[in-house]
């Protein structure tokens, strides 16, 4: 199997991860020194600790069904390093039953770690407007 090919796999399974709400599927697929510039709470998280702890609230705040459906997905690799973007739909229905979702920008790092790709650094984004400093959630691809 190609890296590319090894690297979609890991997107699906990352992927299919958050949606079964599965934290620790999920922080399988990380590397133990990850820095992640999440769209959520914090400026950054270091480490699988930090974003691990991050994650388990995130699932808090959405306890019904989530969205996340990846869009124009591309991916470079070599031999150890690769990287991907997309654009993601994300989010969830809340306690009240309410669906949030919106548009972010993802991109992603991998390095092989002992011979599988992990995820090295991950940023989640959404543009802003500069003169009212209001996220634009409601924009779409």
């Amino acid at each position: 199997m190609s890296s590319q090919e090894q690297i979609h796999n890991l997107i699906q399974n990352y992927r299919q991860a958050v949606m079964a709400k599965n934290v620790d599927d999920v922080m399988a697929l990380y590397a133990d020194d990850v820095v992640s510039f999440d769209a959520v709470k914090a400026l950054q998280f270091k480490g699988k600790a930090a974003y691990r702890a991050h994650w388990e609230e995130c699932m808090k705040m959405c306890p019904g069904p989530h969205i996340f459906e990846f869009h124009e997905l591309t991916i470079e690799t070599s031999q150890e390093i690769a990287f991907a973007h997309w654009l993601a739909h994300c989010g969830g229905t809340n306690e009240k039953g309410e669906t949030q979702a919106c548009w972010m920008r993802v991109s992603a790092c991998y390095r092989q770690v002992g011979g599988q790709w992990l995820i090295a650094h991950e940023h989640w984004s959404a543009p802003f407007d500069m003169t009212s400093g209001a996220t634009l959630f409601d924009l779409k691809p």
